[in-house]
């Protein structure tokens, strides 16, 4: 990709952030090397993102057997997976899609963003925009296995209740997917990986405060939500396998360094959630 791929919530928020020297391109490319391909194909899940049909993000999982993920070319990915959960009935055909391959027992993880080109009983195809690669830092090691996927009869809920606090205040990873919003030039639908020590993400009421680690300094997250402040976030149980996705809106604290280890913080306010089975364990 020799033109640069950022859009300007992320330029904006390398600038906010002192990053703003990262070369061009900087490994983020049109079309997904080999090894990204092979990767992927060797993977029981993937993290999904799109957006609702307000435009919000909204997040969840994609599971199988290793090699339910295929890559006939290299801006193409074929899934044969599905999800019945109010995320997965998004992924139509012309919907945006962010996906996030991790391996948790090796600590690799590489992204995938475009479009769902096509549906069919045996999963989807993906047409690949944006493909890179991501750094291990603050992968929990774990060995994930895939369970039968069941058919989610997702339980809604509004605000925060009692069951995802304690969910929340026990995770040592989370997903979180966010969007620059349509008309961007270089934006789509983005899903990153989170991870610290047990309870790294604090809770007051309704609202989580986040620590924000040195990363790939690309800023996909958070350039996204200066664009966009929606967000979801999607928390799984690896001990009951339980998934949970929340949704709300996130406000970045640039000069705020309270927590260990943090280079900044964001909030994030909970609006509304829904759980499931996640058809993982470890």
């Amino acid at each position: 990709m020799d033109a640069s791929p950022w859009h300007t919530g992320e330029l904006q928020a390398q600038r906010l952030s002192g990053a703003d020297h990262i070369p061009g391109g900087a490994g983020i490319r049109a079309f997904m090397p080999d090894q990204h391909r092979d990767f992927f194909n060797a993977l029981p899940f993937m993290v999904a993102a799109t957006v609702d049909e307000a435009g919000a993000p909204m997040a969840t999982l994609l599971t199988g057997r290793p090699g339910f993920v295929t890559s006939p070319d290299p801006m193409t990915l074929h899934l044969a997976a599905s999800s019945a959960d109010p995320a997965g009935r998004r992924l139509v055909p012309g919907a945006p899609i962010g996906l996030l391959g991790i391996q948790p027992d090796t600590r690799r993880r590489n992204r995938a963003n475009g479009v769902v080109e096509a549906v069919t009983e045996a999963g989807m195809s993906v047409h690949v925009r944006q493909s890179f690669g991501n750094c291990p830092q603050y992968i929990h090691p774990r060995h994930v296995m895939a369970d039968r996927r069941v058919v989610i009869a997702a339980e809604p809920f509004e605000g925060f209740d009692a069951r995802a606090r304690k969910q929340v205040t026990a995770a040592d990873t989370f997903f979180v997917a966010t969007s620059s919003g349509q008309g961007v030039q270089n934006g789509g639908v983005d899903v990153s990986h989170r991870g610290g020590p047990p309870g790294f993400v604090r809770v007051t009421d309704d609202v989580l405060t986040i620590p924000d680690y040195r990363g790939n300094r690309y800023f996909n997250t958070l350039g996204n939500l200066l664009l966009d402040p929606r967000a979801a976030l999607l928390f799984v149980d690896f001990s009951n396998g339980e998934l949970l996705q929340l949704q709300g809106t996130a406000e970045i604290a640039w000069e705020e360094h309270d927590l260990p280890g943090a280079e900044r913080t964001w909030r994030f306010k909970v609006e509304r959630g829904w759980r499931g089975p996640a058809g993982l364990y470890a």
